[in-house]
């Protein structure tokens, strides 16, 4: 299907207008809309804002001033995702877009939710509304990976995430009380805050629990906390109770694949990073049950004082950036969705 230049630049903004919504609609997906009348210009856009709000396509709707509402029977709305088209939270936008009686809808990928998964375009069609599909395609899937992930798996989305040495130590020999070693910068602290923000849970085991007492929130930036999620396989924290404790889901000596089926379906949780010790992020390695890695490198070497070895991955980095003096390195299990 070709589309012009006008397609490609309304979608692109689209997609600017969707990533509006990261850290605040899980789970539902980011979705940007935008509304452009017969002569090309635009007269309406809008963003999923908040999970139990109105969508996309509603927003952009509302936006349309009154002198150019008589406009919307010739328009065309290019949406990100697919228009649901079943009665959740909020009614479906197929319908809506239907009764508005748009000339054209232009999608970027479809919607893998069971509930919608081709309805909403099917709906849009019989209503005699033209219909394409698949402009920026790839871009519209990875900017809802986790969703996507999500979805079609039917676990949470895995974001392994870990900091050490150069010579790969998660941390060094310590006294009691003594705090563990600290490789991340204001700067990569900030980062890391960010991706707490964006998740729906965040997992550690129950010795990182123990040695470090952590507290598993948000700070340095604007965001949820995610919902602690603690593995204690060998019931080491039975019977203890504290702030962190009181407030997260506890996962005992179960598969990992069966708890990660249950935190989706059962809590909520269709992301996760996790951020424990050496012994759960390979837990999480040697099951193949990770989709991606991000690995902070300081520039320090721990030597004979070094402890907790970091997990290694065979694959290569996908990226490589530096954060101030260090280096982060991501990494990608993702396989065609």
């Amino acid at each position: 299907m070709s589309f012009s230049d006008n397609d490609i630049r309304m979608m692109r903004r689209a997609l600017q207008l969707a990533r509006a919504g990261a850290g605040h609609v899980s789970p539902n997906p980011m979705v940007g809309a935008v509304i452009t009348a017969p002569d090309g210009r635009i007269i309406g856009e809008g963003w999923h804002r908040r999970f139990g709000g109105p969508h996309a396509e509603v927003n952009a709707v509302r936006s349309v001033a009154e002198a150019d509402k008589v406009l919307l029977s010739g328009s065309t709305i290019y949406v990100t995702l697919e228009p649901c088209s079943h009665y959740g939270k909020t009614p479906p936008c197929a319908k809506l877009l239907v009764e508005t009686g748009f000339r054209r809808v232009v999608v970027a990928c479809g919607d893998p939710n069971p509930k919608v998964a081709g309805r909403g375009i099917a709906m849009l069609r019989e209503a005699g509304i033209e219909v394409e599909e698949g402009l920026l395609e790839d871009e519209a899937r990875e900017l809802n990976k986790t969703f996507m992930t999500a979805q079609t798996l039917r676990r949470p989305f895995v974001t392994l995430k870990w900091a050490c040495s150069a010579d790969g130590y998660m941390d060094c020999c310590r006294c009691d009380g003594e705090h563990a070693y600290c490789f991340s910068t204001p700067i990569t602290g900030q980062i890391v805050h960010r991706r707490r923000a964006m998740a729906d849970g965040i997992a550690v085991g129950a010795r990182t629990v123990l040695a470090d007492s952590p507290r598993l929130d948000v700070r340095c930036v604007a965001g949820n906390n995610p919902r602690p999620v603690v593995f204690d396989r060998h019931g080491l924290l039975d019977g203890l109770s504290s702030p962190l404790l009181d407030r997260a889901i506890r996962v005992g000596d179960e598969p990992l694949a069966d708890a990660l089926r249950r935190l989706y379906a059962a809590d909520g949780i269709s992301s996760i990073l996790v951020e424990g010790g050496p012994s759960l992020l390979n837990s999480f390695i040697s099951a193949g049950l990770w989709d991606e890695a991000y690995v902070e490198v300081a520039p320090v070497n721990l030597a004979d004082r070094g402890r907790a070895e970091a997990p290694v991955l065979t694959a290569e980095p996908v990226s490589a950036k530096a954060a101030g003096s260090n280096m982060i390195y991501t990494y990608s299990n993702r396989r065609a969705r």
